[in-house]
C-alpha cells in the first residue's frame, strides 16, 4: 500500500500581493481504498492552501487537488526563490506517504517612503530636521537624498546623500538648514523646501518641510528695556527730590563731628609720635642683629642664605586630544552578553584625561551600552545607558575622567536587536587631553 504525488508545475514564478496555483496528481498504489491528506511543508506553508485537504482514493487510481500559494505584498516576504513540499499522508498506509518538492521563486517589489522630522521647525538661525527613510520592499535599495529650496533662500548641511536600506528597515538622516539673510527685528519668514528621494530605476518623489525664520532679537527684550529706562528715570528722580537733600544734611552734620575728632586724635598723637620713633630706632637695630646671625644680610633681605638650596620649578599642562570608538557587536541572546571594543591610549607613559563625550546611534538599534575602565584586567563600569533611549546624546564632565598610564578605555556593547535588523553599530567620540 501507499501513495505517489506528481506536481503539474515544480517550479513556481509569484507575484507578492498576487496568487499562482499548481496541480497535484495522487495515485493509490496500495490495494484497499485509502484517504490521503494533503498539507504544504516549508517556509511557503504560511500563505498555501490546499483544496481539497482530503481525498478518498480506490485502489489503482488516482484524485487531482490544488494548492494555492498567495504570498502577501510585505518586507517580510524576502525577494527570491524558496523550497517547498506537498506531504500526501496515507491513513491506512503511513510508512507509505510521500512528500514531493518545489521551487517557489517570489519575484521582487520595491515600495520606498520618506516623510521629514518634523515637518516644521521655527528658528532665528538654523533648524535641525531628520528625513526618515523607510524600505517597504521585499529586496535591497540603495536611495539617494538631494535638498533642494527653490527660492535659493536656504544653505543645507546633509549629514550624508546616500543610503542603503535592507528589506522591513529604516534609515534616518539629519538635515540642517540655514537661511542666508537674518534680521534683527520683523514678522517671521516661511521658507519651504524638499528634499528629492531618488531610488535607480524610479522616479524621484518630494519630501516638503519648512523653516519658519524668525528675528534674531527676543520679542520680548525691548519690553524689558523699555521698562528697565523708566525704572531708573524714576530713581534719578527720587535721588534728586528727596534722597539728596536729606544725603548732605547727614553728611554735614557728620563731617563736623568728625573734623573735631580729628583734630583731638591729631594732638593725642603728635605726643605718642616722638615715644614711637625711637622704639623704631631700637628694633631695627636688634633685627639687624638677628640677621646678621642667621647669615642673611641687612642690605638685602630678600636675598637667600649662603648654601641654601634654590626652589625647585615646574610645569603642568597637556596636549588636547580626542577619538572615535565604533562598535559593529553581533546580535546576543543572552541580554547579559556584551561585545567589548578597547581602546589603548598611544602614549601608555601619560594619563588620559577625558572631559567631553558624544554618543551615537544612527540606526535605532536595540540593547544596553556600557563604558568601562580596564586597569589591567580589573573592568569598572563608567558608564551604562540603553541604545534605544538616544540616537545622539553629549555629556560633559564637571569632574572628568583620569586614565593612569596603561588603563584602557572599553566600549562594551549588547546588541538585543530583531533578527532582520542585524548588528549593532553605535558609537562614541571622546575629547580631553593627555597630561605628562
Amino acid at each position: 500500500m501507499g501513495a505517489t504525488a506528481t506536481l503539474s508545475t515544480a517550479g513556481l514564478v509569484v507575484e507578492p500581493g498576487q496568487e499562482i496555483r499548481c496541480v497535484v496528481t495522487i495515485r493509490n498504489s496500495g490495494r484497499v481504498v485509502d484517504q490521503f491528506a494533503i498539507d504544504v511543508v516549508g517556509e511557503p506553508s504560511a500563505w498555501a492552501t490546499v483544496e481539497p485537504p482530503a481525498v478518498n482514493v480506490m485502489p489503482g487510481e488516482t484524485a487531482t487537488v490544488t494548492v494555492r500559494f498567495a504570498p502577501p505584498r510585505s518586507a517580510n516576504v524576502v525577494a527570491g526563490q524558496l523550497p517547498f513540499g506537498v506531504r500526501v499522508f496515507s491513513s491506512e498506509d503511513p510508512s507509505g506517504s510521500v512528500v514531493e518538492e518545489g521551487m517557489l521563486d517570489i519575484a521582487p517589489f520595491a515600495e520606498v517612503t520618506a516623510e521629514m522630522v518634523p515637518a516644521k521647525v521655527e528658528a532665528s538661525s538654523k533648524a535641525h530636521f531628520e528625513v526618515a527613510v523607510d524600505n517597504l520592499g521585499n529586496h535591497p535599495v540603495a536611495v539617494e537624498l538631494s535638498p533642494h529650496d527653490p527660492e535659493d533662500d536656504l544653505e543645507f548641511s546633509l549629514e550624508r546623500s546616500r543610503i542603503d536600506l535592507n528589506p522591513g528597515t529604516a534609515a534616518f538622516v539629519r538635515l540642517r538648514v540655514r537661511p542666508r539673510k537674518r534680521f534683527l527685528r520683523g514678522q517671521p519668514i516661511r521658507h519651504p523646501f524638499q528634499v528629492l528621494v531618488r531610488q535607480e530605476g524610479r522616479e524621484p518623489f518630494p519630501v516638503e518641510g519648512t523653516m519658519v525664520q524668525r528675528q534674531l532679537l527676543p520679542k520680548w527684550l525691548l519690553p524689558l528695556l523699555i521698562a528697565l529706562l523708566a525704572f531708573a528715570l524714576v530713581l534719578v528722580a527720587l535721588w534728586f527730590t528727596v534722597m539728596k537733600p536729606a544725603v548732605k544734611s547727614a553728611a554735614r552734620e557728620a563731617a563736623v563731628e568728625q573734623n573735631q575728632e580729628i583734630i583731638q586724635a591729631a594732638q593725642q598723637a603728635g605726643g605718642a609720635a616722638g615715644e614711637a620713633k625711637k622704639e623704631a630706632e631700637a628694633a631695627k637695630q636688634n633685627s639687624d642683629k638677628a640677621m646678621q646671625a642667621v647669615g642673611l644680610n641687612p642690605a638685602d633681605p630678600g636675598a637667600a642664605p649662603a648654601g641654601s638650596p634654590k626652589p625647585a620649578t615646574g610645569t603642568t599642562g597637556g596636549e588636547p586630544t580626542d577619538f572615535r570608538v565604533a562598535a559593529d557587536a553581533s546580535i546576543q541572546g543572552d541580554a547579559k552578553r556584551f561585545t567589548e571594543f578597547a581602546y589603548t591610549p598611544p602614549d601608555a607613559t601619560k594619563t588620559l584625561v577625558v572631559t567631553d563625550l558624544v554618543l551615537q546611534n544612527p540606526r535605532g538599534d536595540a540593547g544596553t551600552l556600557r563604558l568601562l575602565r580596564d586597569a589591567g584586567g580589573t573592568k569598572s563600569v563608567l558608564l551604562e545607558v540603553g541604545l534605544g533611549n538616544f540616537r545622539d546624546l553629549d555629556h560633559h564632565w564637571l569632574q572628568a575622567w583620569r586614565f593612569q598610564p596603561g588603563e584602557k578605555v572599553v566600549l562594551a556593547v549588547s546588541c538585543q536587536n530583531p533578527g532582520d535588523r542585524g548588528s549593532c553599530t553605535p558609537s562614541v567620540s571622546f575629547s580631553g587631553r593627555i597630561e605628562g
